[in-house]
């Protein structure tokens, strides 16, 4: 008698993989409810993507193939060619000895002298030096502000100049010494003058076109403190040096680089870029492209590092993508949710180790620019990502795990609001932990 046992098998196997597909179906309806529920997001232009990292494929969109500004998400971009191209520590600077002479070039490290990442190396190095020492100079191919900055930020801190030799992460720091107000470095101390703006607060600016800081006149609060950028030329980094080191520097200009040129290494890289993608550094983003390019060319080429970048590894993507800078800064800068998945799955190709990737991404509610965006959830971060915040851009782009311990891969983008940022960053932060919560 014919037995029906292996067909009795077979039913029930494709009875249970149509249930589980019915499941999933019926899950994702209830995460496209949450967006349809939104009194948030219909009012400006958003896409959201979520990528199972489980069963590599995309499984739920929208209008994630459209373009957005993302702000400091091009962060992300940023890490994946820093990881490409830059070696585990960062070069200092290039050297090379003839006779009594000790010649050197910059290689656009950020560590140099900066207050969190300086390791001396270089510093003592030049120090100790009991040669002559000549500094090269070299011709960047794009301006100390990218293409798309604002040129009204020239002011602040989050958008000091892109330069071949930065020193001191390029800003004046200010701050209260009793009824003193100092600068660091003390260069800048004679630079200082007296604003004739009647202002209600102290404050320190700088002027458009000069390295002229004026302070208010009223009285220096206790315990003030801020930072300026300066504007940087060879002459004022010679100036500085000479300052810190003591001892002359002559300038050597068109010196080309020999090819028994050496490198003298700095600070490691993943600790610079952690600094760069946690608290979103734009100084460390743009310079972190600035030591890859000379890594490349042996010169600043940094438009040509992205076309490189992008016709070897960007350019089979779904969707294009446009990138005028490393930090964000720019609002020339265009890609899609689809396209930040994408690097985001080749940065953890690069580093498969989910903990070690996710060193380099904010953790919801413990750290960097997400510490205090969401709740630990039975204890324990469970989302891991890139924050971008210029006007009317919000954006966070990274990995999430749910409590079933499903991995994704999201980029969730806001452009074109006029409400609160924090508005829009609760409405992510609802929409995530409802995923964590229920897949």
């Amino acid at each position: 008698m014919k037995s029906y046992l292996p067909y009795l098998i077979a039913t029930i196997l494709v009875s249970c993989l149509f249930t589980l597909n019915v499941v999933k179906a019926q899950d994702f309806s209830l995460l496209e409810d949450q967006f349809a529920k939104s009194s948030i997001l219909p009012k400006h232009h958003f896409g959201f993507s979520l990528y199972d990292l489980d069963s590599n494929r995309f499984v739920f969109g929208k209008q994630e193939d459209q373009y957005f500004t993302p702000a400091s998400n091009t962060k992300v971009f940023t890490l994946f060619t820093a990881l490409k191209t830059i070696g585990d520590s960062i070069p200092g600077i290039q050297y090379v000895q003839r006779g009594d002479s000790l010649i050197f070039w910059g290689t656009g490290d950020p560590t140099f002298l900066h207050p969190k990442l300086d390791t001396r190396r270089v510093y003592d190095f030049l120090k100790s030096s009991e040669a002559k020492l000549y500094y090269v100079p070299q011709s960047p191919s794009e301006p100390a502000y990218r293409e798309g900055w604002a040129i009204e930020d020239y002011a602040y801190d989050y958008q000091p100049e892109v330069t071949g030799f930065p020193i001191y992460g390029n800003v004046v720091r200010f701050k209260a010494s009793g009824k003193e107000l100092i600068a660091v470095p003390s260069y800048f101390n004679g630079t200082i003058g007296l604003s004739d703006r009647s202002n209600t607060y102290f404050s320190v600016t700088r002027a458009l076109n000069s390295n002229r800081f004026d302070r208010s006149v009223q009285s220096i609060p206790s315990g003030y403190s801020s930072s300026k950028p300066f504007i940087w030329s060879d002459s004022l980094l010679v100036k500085l040096l000479q300052d810190t080191l003591h001892k002359p520097i002559a300038v050597l200009p068109g010196y080309g680089k020999p090819v028994d040129i050496q490198v003298l290494y700095s600070s490691p890289r993943n600790q610079v870029l952690r600094e760069m993608m946690l608290p979103s550094d734009n100084f460390l983003a743009e310079h972190l492209t600035m030591v890859a390019a000379d890594i490349r060319y042996q010169g600043f080429y940094t438009d040509s590092l992205r076309s490189e970048i992008y016709n070897t590894y960007y350019s089979h993507f779904l969707d294009r993508i446009e990138l005028r800078d490393g930090s964000g800064l720019s609002t020339y800068n265009k890609v899609s949710p689809r396209s930040l998945i994408e690097v985001l799955l080749k940065i953890r190709e690069l580093i498969p180790d989910e903990n070690q990737r996710y060193l380099f991404f904010p953790a919801g509610g413990v750290d960097g620019t997400l510490k205090n965006a969401y709740a630990l959830d039975q204890g324990t971060p469970f989302v891991w990502a890139k924050t971008g915040t210029i006007h009317a851009v919000h954006c966070q782009s990274g990995y999430i795990v749910t409590r079933t311990g499903r991995r994704y891969a999201f980029s969730f983008l806001n452009n074109n609001f006029i409400t609160s940022t924090s508005n829009i960053r609760k409405e992510m932060v609802r929409i995530m932990t409802f995923i964590r919560q229920n897949y």
